[in-house]
């Protein structure tokens, strides 16, 4: 069945049937609220909780699949780190209290109009996210450009998107991307560049796994540093040194064209520029190019011709956008499919891969500093105008905003007095975090506006402003392949929080009435009042959505744009006639030369760190951090290091190392891994300071960005390496549902050298706090964390203390069985012991394990090791007897049922098989 048809079906479904079936359930359709990929889900309510998720079998993008965020989402919707109220202080030196919503939004009306008066609309900034719905961004972006007459509104998108849209704007005229998911059915030459697809965005890769395996034909190759899930599937994996995308992609265009692969008659016809980029690209022989990115020249040669050959679909992300060379790697790939034709047919064109659910929706209503609404341009006089007239106001200011990393240096210099954040986490996901931390320190009003109470940001926040999230919003987002969506709530917001929409308009009417300024520019009552304004701001426009309304998202399903006015669907390609959005409507090349990255390693930073997701966590965790189950894959932060490198140091697996730069440190343990080349290591980049002591892995980062794009480079950075000893150890387990305990000992994190909090197993799970020092710390420290885990003294609980060995062991029986655990000085057992804390079953071998020092787990007790498939609980210990038995993939999914469900931890399951079993997997 085609896409087209698999389309009708679901909208005669939508349309001939209510959703919800059972009287006291009731199923609503959304979407997943994590990458760009935009699955749709059915959320399924009883009374007022969201009790169950699935996939919904009707939405293009996903045809019901979930990977393993998307199907536990339900899991998440508790109330635990929900912020549910506003909150105030008027003086750094106190603490928050909780007030009304009149309180909190006039004490940001005064302050805010107190610095607009006195500094001017500069002075004041708002920095927003891709995971706000777009009629969220459509007021925010309103508020700051028409109403407070400053363009310093910037997004979180700007550190993963930015460069995607420059490189469009470049080459193309237009920040649309040409392609569609469908296209992965269609390609003969599949080249991912800059991302690991299958942890980043796993339903799409599920799709890349579905026409591998139908077209075996079908060639694979991989652009990446690291080796990772994504890499292992390839056909040919291009492992370059880190920020040598402009060269490699030089070198491919080079040994295409003198291999005649190039469609001479597509570039007269539909391009500009060839000549200029022939003459950069002459010099960028393989051997020139194997070189510079540390690859083969054979290898070079061979994508090359793959690609050539196409239909080629290239998909990238992160690696070619977060870098200060990121417009110029978007714009030389960009440049392989104009030379080739490789664009505007069925499985062939460039297609970005969206980091966030709505980077797109954002970027349609010109919510950064330098758009517009419907992918104008601020810089264009005529632009301003036309915003301007639709919304009602004298002008739109020309003046520059602020973009992400300068928005925070004007905060910290005091240019920008106050700044609105919201929905995101600026003291986590910025590059050079001591100097963000420094900026949100001297801001004179931070107003934070969020659903959770649970981020690094949140100590910094002046003004909480709560709002609602996932399953209680409602409104739109577009996907990565131009998908729109409605969005319906599921659930009623809770407490006081809510819609950032509703906060926003709000607020402008209160501050327009302060400013003296008309009250007329917000009259919205409701989400689709937005919609249709934001809708009218594309008329004639690339993203032209003026056939478009709610009722027809509501009744014929998820629909692409453009979709103009009388049209019967949206367009699944764009720029299959030839004409591109740029004066006379031909495409341009962009002539980029390599240049190497921002930090370079040295003699005193002599390794290259590298960043990226993991599978099972998203972003900053606020979320996903929530859930026990989705730790089981990767339970602590780890640096990866090579073999070599680990023996050349003398460093152990587990062993505890300080990674530093001039930016700052980072305290860690070291996991070996043969993803990562000598001279490489990788630290996820989704812990912070909530989950461990220091800040994550941006503290290194460094703040230097791309000059068109403004997007920093959090790619890679040079760092040193040193292992630390620290000989005072301890672990603490404790069953726990209850995330204010899990808050409570984070802020005890600080006061050890190395500290990791976290949770782990299914259901309530655990709580899991590892922790080493430089000698005892003070017996007070130990005393509050066990009066936390209940330890106290007349609980029912084993001790054992053995001064002179430093050992001391607690375990808590309640009800008969095992609550809590705290070793110190002896962690032979600790592995075991967390599977008994599973089991909570307190034996006899437990006792008798309790009461004597240095002993060893109780015979046949041995770690299941990482949990591989986290649907159905299936551990790397279990797969792997299983593999060594002779199972090969399909038999290993039969015995054991892993990856029979979302199919995220499939490929690790074949390299698993490929590493253990006896046959090889299919």
């Amino acid at each position: 069945m085609s896409q087209q048809q698999q389309l009708q079906t679901a909208n005669d479904l939508l349309t001939a049937v209510p959703v919800s079936f059972h009287p006291q359930r009731r199923e609503t359709r959304s979407t997943c609220c994590y990458c760009g990929v935009g699955c749709g889900v059915i959320i399924t309510t009883e009374g007022q909780q969201i009790v169950d998720v699935k996939g919904d079998p009707e939405h293009p993008a996903n045809f019901g699949r979930l990977c393993t965020k998307g199907s536990t989402l339900h899991l998440t919707a508790k109330l635990d780190a929900r912020a549910l109220y506003p909150e105030l202080r008027l003086s750094r030196d106190l603490p928050r209290t909780r007030v009304s919503w009149d309180t909190a939004l006039d004490h940001v009306v005064e302050r805010f109009a107190e610095i607009i008066n006195t500094h001017g609309p500069d002075a004041v900034a708002f920095y927003i996210s891709g995971q706000l719905l777009t009629e969220d961004y459509y007021v925010f972006n309103k508020l700051a450009k028409g109403l407070i007459g400053t363009n310093n509104v910037d997004t979180n998108s700007r550190l993963c998107m930015s460069s995607a849209v420059a490189g469009y704007k470049a080459t193309l005229g237009a920040d649309a991307p040409p392609a569609c998911y469908e296209d992965i059915d269609h390609t003969q030459c599949l080249f991912i560049a800059g991302s690991n697809t299958a942890f980043a965005h796993p339903i799409v890769f599920r799709r890349i796994e579905d026409a591998k395996a139908k077209n075996p034909d079908m060639k694979m190759v991989v652009v990446d540093p690291r080796r990772t899930d994504t890499a292992q599937l390839a056909d040919l994996h291009l492992a370059i040194l880190p920020g040598t995308d402009v060269a490699l992609f030089n070198g491919l265009l080079h040994v295409m064209l003198w291999e005649g692969l190039l469609d001479m008659a597509y570039i007269r016809n539909h391009t500009e520029g060839f000549e200029a980029l022939k003459e950069t690209v002459r010099e960028y022989t393989p051997k020139m190019v194997a070189d510079i990115c540390g690859v083969p020249e054979a290898d070079i040669i061979q994508a090359a011709k793959w690609f050539g050959a196409g239909p080629t679909l290239s998909m990238y992300c992160m690696g070619l956008n977060q870098s200060i060379h990121g417009t110029e790697k978007n714009a030389a790939l960009i440049n392989l499919h104009l030379a080739t034709g490789q664009i505007g047919k069925p499985g062939a064109g460039p297609f970005s891969l969206t980091g966030q659910p709505n980077a797109m929706g954002g970027r349609e209503v010109g919510g950064m500093a330098n758009l517009l609404s419907g992918h104008r341009d601020l810089a264009n006089a005529e632009h301003r105008a036309e915003v301007a007239r639709l919304w009602g106001v004298p002008d739109v200011p020309a003046t520059p905003g602020k973009t992400a990393v300068e928005m925070f240096e004007a905060v910290k210099n005091g240019e920008i007095k106050a700044i609105w954040i919201a929905c995101t986490n600026p003291a986590h996901s910025m590059p050079d975090l001591n100097n963000v931390l420094a900026s949100l320190q001297q801001a004179e009003l931070v107003v934070l506006q969020d659903a959770f109470n649970n981020t690094d940001s949140n100590v910094y926040a002046d003004v909480f402003l709560p709002a609602s999230t996932w399953g209680e919003k409602e409104g739109t987002v577009t996907n990565s392949e131009r998908r729109i969506t409605r969005v319906q709530p599921a659930a009623p917001k809770p407490g006081e929080a809510r819609h950032d929409w509703e906060a926003v308009v709000d607020f402008a009417h209160r501050l327009a009435q302060k400013l003296g300024k008309p009250d007329t520019l917000f009259n919205y009552p409701n989400t689709e009042t937005i919609f249709n304004e934001h809708r009218e701001s594309t008329r004639g426009r690339d993203l032209d959505i003026t056939g478009l309304s709610y009722q027809i998202l509501e009744t014929r399903g998820p629909q692409q744009w453009p979709f103009k006015s009388g049209a019967s669907q949206g367009e699944a390609r764009l720029y299959t006639d030839g004409v591109f959005q740029k004066p006379g409507g031909k495409a341009h090349f962009v002539s980029a030369v390599y240049k190497p990255t921002a930090d370079k390693p040295d003699a005193r930073h002599p390794f290259r760190l590298l960043t990226g997701r993991l599978r099972d966590q998203w972003h900053g965790m606020s979320r996903t951090g929530t859930l026990a189950q989705l730790y089981n894959h990767v339970e602590e932060p780890v640096v990866s290091m090579h073999a070599d490198d680990m023996q050349r140091r003398q460093i152990s697996e587990g062993d505890i190392v300080k990674l530093s730069n001039k930016r700052g440190e980072l305290i860690i343990k070291v996991q070996q891994s043969d993803e990562v080349k000598p001279a490489e290591l990788f630290i996820p980049m989704h812990w912070g300071s909530q989950f461990m002591h220091g800040l994550g892995v941006n503290v290194l980062m460094p703040p230097a960005f791309d000059k068109t794009s403004k997007q920093p480079e959090l790619k890679h950075t040079a760092v040193k390496i040193e292992k630390l000893s620290l000989p005072w150890q301890m672990t603490v387990m404790r069953s726990c549902n209850d995330l204010h305990l899990l808050a409570n000992i984070r802020t005890l994190l600080v006061a050890f050298d190395y500290a990791t909090v976290g949770l782990y197993g299914r259901g309530n799970g655990m709580l899991i706090l590892r922790a080493s020092h430089h000698a005892a710390p003070d017996s007070q420290l130990i005393a509050r964390l066990d009066q936390l885990l209940g330890m106290v003294e007349d609980a029912p609980m084993l001790r054992l203390d053995d001064v002179k060995r430093g050992i001391s062991k607690r375990i808590l029986v309640e009800q008969g069985q095992v609550s809590a655990v705290r070793l110190i000085g002896e962690m032979l057992a600790a592995d075991w012991l967390k599977q008994v804390m599973l089991e909570g079953q307190f034996t006899d071998e437990l006792r008798k394990w309790a009461l004597a020092p240095l002993a060893a787990p109780p015979t046949g007790q041995k770690s299941r090791g990482k949990i591989v498939c986290n649907c159905l609980d299936v551990s790397e210990n279990e797969i792997i007897e299983t593999c060594q038995q002779g199972a090969d993939l399909p038999t290993l999914q039969a015995k054991l049922k892993c990856g029979t469900s979302c199919g995220s931890c499939v490929p690790e399951l074949k390299r698993l098989v490929k590493l253990h079993g006896k046959t090889h997997a299919g």
